[in-house]
């Protein structure tokens, strides 16, 4: 995905182990991660038999690499309130670090981290180990606690059984199997959970945008063995699919940003079209707002063209309608000057133009920052919208000379460096961009959507149609 200001990049972020997602915030966790009934069952019973016997207990969970057991312990939280997880360092020393353990007010889990391989802990630190374990638990301060050692092998599960049966019995690993299977999530919840882990990590961004049709993430989840198999296989496919659309591209890489200027203010529907603070078009929205004839079309190829949205950098931006009359007037040539004086419209100077261009949504962009929260603009006087009205007679005939001028706009107040109008992609295909501007970070192409008054399907249709004649022109689309 690509950040305002740089060139298209390929930090799609997909992890598929937990530790890379413990700092992304709790809201994001709860969209995440999908709750393991089984597995959470286990932990209940576990706790009950310690409330019981008044006192902690080891729990020795078996799972593939993989299978999500760390995404697992660390969220228990998540679906049982009050309880805390904390871990123990694979760099520290077992019984140290539980003796330096205080009792708490709220049950809590302890996991040894980094010990789930045979090779990582040898029997002599796993029987030191266990000896530390057996005195915390039986302790006040680890009354509560219930240690969890997880495995990956048989090998090492029946390792830490025995030294667990040997030294503490069943007062450490209670009456029941000593041992507890844990397989993660079901096959069935796979993509599901590809789906809202691209989605909250990425803006919104689905898989199917990223090129990933529902089908091929079906197959992909009955070819992996485990949930975190599955997201490495899914984060390898959006990488190749990103590097084939950029293949195929010229020497510039091309990012298209669509400009919608209309009478009527459409923020809302350019909103509703978009996904996340950086505008990006959302090509499942798009796709649905309109039954135009593009539509079918493009269903034919729906994951290259979700690829096209993402690697072009494709975002939809509103300029409302006192900024694009600010801008003709400020910064517009001789000749618009002209088109505007034959409808009786004002040509004098506007300095409020430059405020206007870096404090709009197009200015944020091209600045490097987030939209933040859209807030819906005044309602334009009669005024005013007579004017635009104007404006928009003279882009059904010469659309080119307004485009020119806010290209000088954006020039003059140093959000770009130069700028060409109807400058061609440079492939086989002739097509040309309204607006090819030219930045330190790269060029983006602007696409001027002038109009009296539009609506969502209108939008749609129209930022669909400019994808469709950029993936046709560097040859992924047919």
């Amino acid at each position: 995905m690509a950040e305002n200001g740089g060139p298209p990049r390929d930090d799609l972020y997909v992890p598929d182990r937990f530790e890379m997602l413990r700092d992304v915030g709790t809201g994001a966790l709860q969209t995440i991660i999908t709750p393991v009934q089984d597995a959470l069952i286990e932990i209940d019973v576990q706790f009950a038999d310690m409330r019981a016997a008044r006192r902690g207990a080891l729990m020795i969970l078996r799972g593939e690499t993989g299978a999500g057991k760390s995404t697992f312990l660390d969220t228990i939280g998540l679906f049982r309130t009050g309880l805390v997880t904390e871990r123990i360092p694979a760099s520290d020393n077992v019984t140290e670090a539980l003796q330096a353990k205080r009792r708490t007010d709220v049950p809590r889990v302890i996991v040894m981290e980094g010990r789930e391989a045979l090779g990582e802990a040898s029997a002599e630190f796993i029987e030191a180990a266990m000896h530390g374990i057996n005195s915390f638990v039986r302790s006040e301060a680890g009354r509560d606690t219930l240690v969890v050692w997880p495995a990956n092998t048989d090998d090492l599960a029946e390792l830490l059984t025995e030294k667990a049966l040997k030294i503490g019995g069943e007062a450490l690993l209670g009456v029941g199997d000593p041992v507890i299977r844990f397989s993660g999530p079901a096959k069935s919840q796979f993509v599901s959970i590809a789906e809202r882990t691209v989605g909250a990590l990425n803006e919104g961004a689905s898989l199917a945008a990223l090129g990933i049709s529902e089908e091929a993430a079906n197959t992909l989840a009955q070819q992996s063995p485990t949930i975190g198999r599955f997201l490495a296989m899914v984060r390898g496919a959006l990488i190749r699919n990103g590097a084939k659309v950029r293949a195929l591209m010229a020497a510039e890489q091309f990012r298209l940003w669509t400009l919608v200027i209309a009478g009527n203010e459409p923020e809302g529907d350019v909103a509703a079209l978009t996904r996340g603070g950086h505008a990006y078009a959302d090509v499942d929205r798009l796709m649905t707002a309109t039954n135009a004839n593009i539509v079918a079309d493009l269903k034919k190829q729906p994951d290259q063209l979700g690829i096209l949205g993402t690697v072009f950098d494709a975002k939809i931006i509103h300029v409302d309608m006192m900024t694009a009359l600010a801008v003709a007037r400020q910064y517009g040539d001789d000749a618009l000057h002209h088109e505007m004086a034959e409808l009786g419209m004002s040509t004098s100077a506007e300095p409020k133009a430059v405020e206007r261009l870096l404090s709009g949504e197009l200015g944020v962009l091209l600045g490097g920052s987030s939209l933040g929260l859209r807030k819906r603009g005044g309602k334009a006087g009669s005024n005013t919208q007579a004017a635009f009205e104007s404006l928009a007679f003279i882009a059904t005939k010469k659309d080119g000379i307004l485009n020119k001028a806010i290209g000088t706009g954006l020039k003059e107040v140093g959000l770009i460096n130069s700028f060409q109008t109807e400058r061609e992609l440079g492939t086989e295909y002739k097509y040309y961009s309204d607006l090819y501007c030219e930045r330190t970070e790269g060029p983006i192409r602007l696409e001027m959507m002038w109009r009296k008054s539009t609506s969502r399907a209108e939008i749609a249709n129209y930022v669909l149609s400019k994808l469709g004649n950029y993936g046709r022109a560097i040859g992924l689309l047919s």
